[in-house]
């Protein structure tokens, strides 16, 4: 099996945008509707992929934003997470939990990012 998530954004061009300056992420690709409309964008950080979509209410595409907040966390590790947290926030994220070393053997903390998507940006502690 294979996963990969789909955020569904207000903008997917702006949001693209968002990841690759915060995350390093990569446009791998790109579909258009029939009116030019950007329908899907799929990026890649480190080989895990993750796509972006428009809310499309009639077929049931909601953001964050449309349903008062997201019901899921999005784990990402980084090798320097405090960097990919501190860009998060320059580009509009909030923070939820503060990067910190937990007692589990991580560092990690928790972020909202401007499309209102909940991520746990993780890795080892420092």
């Amino acid at each position: 099996m294979s996963m990969q998530p789909r955020l569904v954004v207000p903008d997917p061009d702006t949001a693209a945008t968002y990841y690759r300056k915060t995350m390093g992420a990569e446009e791998v690709f790109r579909a258009h509707d029939d009116s030019g409309r950007v329908m899907v964008i799929v990026l890649k950080v480190d080989g895990s992929a993750f796509s972006l979509s428009p809310a499309v209410p009639e077929w049931g595409w909601l953001s964050p934003d449309d349903i008062g907040g997201s019901p899921v966390l999005l784990e990402a590790e980084f090798t320097d997470q405090d960097a990919v947290a501190e860009r998060m926030v320059a580009g509009g994220a909030t923070v939820v939990v503060p990067l910190e070393n937990r007692p589990y053997g991580k560092r990690e903390g928790r972020l909202r990012d401007p499309f209102g998507h909940l991520w746990i940006i993780t890795g080892e502690l420092r």
